[in-house]
C-alpha cells in the first residue's frame, strides 16, 4: 500500500552515512546523492521541498537545472532503497507529495533516532531516581556513535547539523559521568574522565565531575590542579573565566566542604523540557558577579580563510576603485559613507568624513579663477585632492567586495556559538545574538531566536514581518526554543531550515541561564 514503511531498511548517520537491508550494506551512490538522502533522513517522515534540498546540498552554487538534478538523485535512491519497485510504479519508501519529497522511516530505524530515544529514557529514569538503569541507557546511546556524524558530507547545513549533534553527544556524556559519580563509582570513572576531558576540554560540567571524583578519591591536590588547568585554558585561549558553578566547587574543595564527600541522596532534577540537567552534585554557589567584557583571542580571529575572488568580484572591485579617480576625489567621501551605512561601521564612517574634509579642503585652497597652478596654495590643494582620490581608490579596492569566508567557518560566529554554549549567562550579558543592542562583542551577525525582538527577526533572509511576529508570539506562549528543530516542529520554518537562515540563527538556552543562576 502506498505510504507504507519499509521496516527492512535501516540507516546510520552517527558516522559516515550508511544504509542496510538486513545484514547487507547498500551502495548509496555518489556524494551528492548521499547528501540528498541525508537531508531526507534528517527530516524523516516529513516532506522536504525541492528548493530546500537544493539550498542545503548546493548552497550558493545551485545547478542550473536543480529540480531535474534532484529528481535524478531521488530516482537513484529509489533504485537502491526499493529494488523490487516497478520502473514507473509509485514509490513506497520515498514518495513525492505536494509539499516535497518524503522519506518514510520506521521508529528506531536510524541510529540517531535510537540515540535520542535512549537519552530521553535515561533522563526519565534519572528523574525517578533509577540511576543504574539510566547510566546503562546512556552507555547504549553513546555506543551508537561510530565517528563524526555525516562524515564526508560538506556544506554549511551539514556543518551546523554536526555541531548540534556533537553538542547532544557531549551532554549525554556529561549525564553519564554525573550518574556514575552519584553512584559512588569515582575510582572506576577517573580513567575514562581523563579521556573525555581531553575530548571535550571546554565542557565545564565534565570538568566539575572530574574535580569532584578526584576529591572523593582522596586526591584533593589533583582536583585543584584540574581546576587550574581548566581556568588557564579558558582564560588564555578563550578570554573567559570559569563559570560560577566551577568556581564555587573549587572553593568548596579548598575548604574541604563536608557536603562533597558523599553522593546526593535525592535524584537530580530535570527541566520541564526533559533537557540534560545542569547539576554537578554540590551546593549552589553564591549569586553571579558582574562579568567583564571579553574579546576572542587573536589566533581564533585568524582561523577562517577567505574564499578566492570570482571574476564578478574583480569587476566590482575595479569599478568601485574607479569612482574616486574618475570623480577626482569628489565622490570619495560619499562612496565610503555608503559603505559605512551598509556595513554599520563606525571606522568607515570616520574615514568618509576624513575623505570629505581632505577633498573639499584641497578644493578651497585652489584658485578656481585660473586654469594654471600659480601659487603654493594651488599646489597644496591639487596634491590634497589627488592624494584623497588615490588613497580612497586603494582603500575601496581592498574592502570591496566584502570578503567571503567558507560557510560555517566564520571564526567570530564559531567563538560566539562556543561562548553561548558554555557560558549562556555571559553571552546574554555581552549581547551576543542581539544586533539591536550596543556592540560589546563581535558575533559575526548572529541572531538569538529566543531573545531578539521582532524588528531584528524581520532582517533574517526570507523572513516576513508576519513570520517574525509569529515567532515572537510562539516563544512567548509556548516557551523558548531549545533547538533549530523546534522551529520546524512548531510550523514556523520548513524542514530542513534553509541554510542561509541556519547560518545566522543562535539559540541561547534560557533554561541553561536559569541553571547557571542556581549553581
Amino acid at each position: 500500500m502506498q505510504g507504507a514503511v519499509d521496516d527492512s531498511v535501516r540507516f546510520d548517520l552517527l558516522g559516515p552515512l550508511r544504509a542496510f537491508r538486513g545484514q547487507r550494506e547498500l551502495d548509496l551512490g555518489p556524494a551528492k546523492q548521499r547528501a540528498v538522502l541525508a537531508i531526507l533522513l534528517l527530516a524523516a517522515n516529513r516532506p522536504v521541498p525541492t528548493s530546500r534540498i537544493i539550498e542545503a546540498v548546493w548552497g550558493d552554487e545551485p545547478p542550473e537545472n536543480g529540480t531535474n538534478v534532484v529528481q535524478k538523485y531521488v530516482a537513484g535512491l529509489r533504485r537502491v532503497l526499493e529494488p523490487e519497485r516497478a520502473p514507473r510504479a509509485a514509490g513506497l519508501l520515498l514518495t513525492l507529495t505536494e509539499a516535497g519529497y518524503r522519506l518514510s522511516v520506521a521508529p528506531g530505524n536510524t541510529d540517531l533516532d535510537l540515540f535520542t530515544s535512549h537519552v530521553r529514557e535515561a533522563r526519565q529514569l534519572r528523574g525517578a531516581g533509577r540511576r543504574a538503569e539510566a547510566a546503562a541507557e546512556l552507555q547504549t546511546a553513546l555506543s551508537l556513535w561510530r565517528a563524526e556524524p555525516l562524515a564526508g558530507l560538506t556544506g554549511s547545513y551539514f556543518d551546523a547539523t554536526r555541531a548540534r549533534l556533537a553538542d547532544d553527544r557531549a551532554a549525554a556524556v556529561e549525564d553519564w559521568a554525573e550518574l556514575e559519580l552519584e553512584q559512588g563509582h569515582q575510582q572506576n570513572l577517573l580513567p575514562e574522565l581523563s579521556r573525555l576531558v581531553a575530548e571535550f576540554p571546554l565542557r565545564e560540567r565534565l570538568r566539575g565531575v572530574q574535580m569532584l571524583a578526584l576529591y572523593r578519591a582522596g586526591r584533593q591536590a589533583e582536583a585543584l590542579a584540574t581546576y587550574r588547568e581548566a581556568r588557564t585554558l579558558l582564560v588564555t585561549a578563550h578570554g573567559v573565566e570559569p563559570g560560577n558553578a566551577l568556581q564555587h566547587l573549587h572553593q568548596q574543595i579548598l575548604q574541604n566542604d563536608p557536603t562533597l564527600t558523599t553522593p546526593q541522596s535525592s535524584p537530580a532534577p530535570t527541566s520541564a523540557a526533559g533537557a540534560a540537567p545542569a547539576v554537578f552534585g554540590w551546593a549552589a554557589p553564591p549569586p553571579p558577579q558582574p562579568v567583564p567584557q571579553y574579546s576572542p583571542p587573536e589566533a581564533l580571529v585568524q582561523a577562517g580563510e577567505p574564499e578566492s575572488l570570482r571574476w564578478q568580484d574583480w569587476v566590482v572591485k575595479f569599478a568601485a576603485a574607479a569612482v574616486p579617480i574618475i570623480s577626482v576625489g569628489m565622490l570619495s567621501g560619499p562612496l565610503v559613507g555608503v559603505l559605512a551605512i551598509r556595513r554599520r561601521s563606525v571606522r568607515l564612517g570616520a574615514a568618509a568624513v576624513g575623505y570629505l574634509a581632505v577633498t573639499f579642503g584641497g578644493a578651497l585652497l585652489m584658485d578656481t579663477s585660473s586654469d594654471e597652478i600659480t601659487s603654493d596654495s594651488d599646489e597644496l590643494g591639487v596634491a590634497l585632492v589627488i592624494a584623497s582620490a588615490l588613497v580612497c581608490a586603494i582603500h575601496v579596492a581592498v574592502i570591496v567586495p566584502r570578503r567571503r569566508r567558507t560557510p560555517g567557518l566564520d571564526p567570530r560566529r564559531q567563538y560566539a556559538r562556543q561562548l553561548a554554549a558554555e557560558h549562556p549567562q555571559i553571552a546574554r550579558q555581552l549581547g551576543i545574538g542581539r544586533p539591536d543592542l550596543p556592540n560589546q562583542f563581535e558575533d559575526g551577525g548572529l541572531i538569538d531566536i529566543n531573545d531578539a525582538p521582532e524588528a531584528v527577526l524581520r532582517t533574517l533572509p526570507g523572513v516576513s514581518a508576519e513570520q517574525a511576529a509569529l515567532i515572537v508570539a510562539d516563544r512567548t506562549h509556548r516557551g523558548p526554543f531549545r533547538s533549530l528543530e523546534d522551529l520546524s516542529g512548531r510550523g514556523l520554518f520548513p524542514s530542513p531550515i534553509p541554510p542561509q537562515v541556519a547560518e545566522v540563527l543562535l539559540i541561547i538556552r534560557v533554561q541553561d541561564t536559569v541553571d547557571d543562576d542556581r549553581r
